[in-house]
């Protein structure tokens, strides 16, 4: 975490139910990054949280969220019946970008989504949903797929990062790509396995998300720039 941020404890309710998170807001942030956590995952994430960290170096806040609760966790873990309820994520996902919108310390800043897994298709799905409002979206080993019909009605750019020892999921984000009608680009790190947990493979999904991020969550707007310049 940036020496300049600080992190707090949040409570969210979304979905009918209070979510635990963890917001960092770095001085003068530039944009907030929501992550959507995957299979089995939560906010303690070491893998979400060392890209957070790089993000919050970028100047960019960071919101890590459990989008289960502890009870259901607990499920989950035993049923697996969570993690594949993409809508049920989805919409905590959509909850929790409204929170946000309000939020006095991040409601004047652009937002974007950090999916891993199945998280990264509730991100879509939450995208496609708050389209003036999601500036943004990175997959990580995703599962954009599992997102459906709504692909076609993403307008934020899309980031997918998938590894190169990952062969199932890489074909299934290229149907996921030919589907997405926005900006997108698809990003295979050599030699990486699902986890990337090879040698400098995560440092590289935490380089490019920062550059996505920092491209589109931090550049003034075009009628700021003509107000300006008018």
């Amino acid at each position: 975490m940036s020496d300049q941020a600080t992190e707090r404890a949040v409570r969210v309710t979304a979905g009918g139910v209070v979510l635990e998170g963890d917001l960092n807001l770095p001085h003068a942030a530039r944009g907030v990054v929501l992550f959507a956590h995957g299979s089995g995952s939560s906010r303690h994430s070491a893998r979400n949280r060392h890209v957070a960290r790089v993000l919050n170096d970028a100047g960019l806040a960071t919101l890590l969220i459990d989008l289960l609760t502890l009870d259901e966790e607990v499920i989950d873990r035993e049923t697996a019946r969570f993690r594949f309820d993409i809508e049920m994520l989805a919409g905590r996902l959509v909850d929790t970008t409204d929170w946000l919108t309000q939020h006095r310390e991040t409601r004047n800043l652009r937002v974007g989504y950090f999916g891993a897994s199945t998280g990264a298709a509730a991100a879509l799905i939450a995208a496609a949903a708050r389209p003036d409002v999601v500036r943004a979206v990175v997959s990580r080993g995703g599962r954009p797929d599992l997102a459906g019909a709504a692909l076609r009605q993403v307008r934020a750019p899309t980031l997918l990062i998938v590894g190169g020892h990952d062969g199932p999921v890489i074909e299934l984000n290229r149907a996921a790509l030919a589907e997405l009608a926005c900006e997108k680009q698809l990003v295979i790190i050599p030699r990486a396995t699902h986890l990337f947990e090879e040698a400098g493979a995560l440092e590289e999904v935490a380089r490019l998300a920062r550059r996505w991020f920092e491209r589109y969550l931090t550049t003034t707007p075009a009628s700021s720039r003509e107000a300006h310049t008018a």
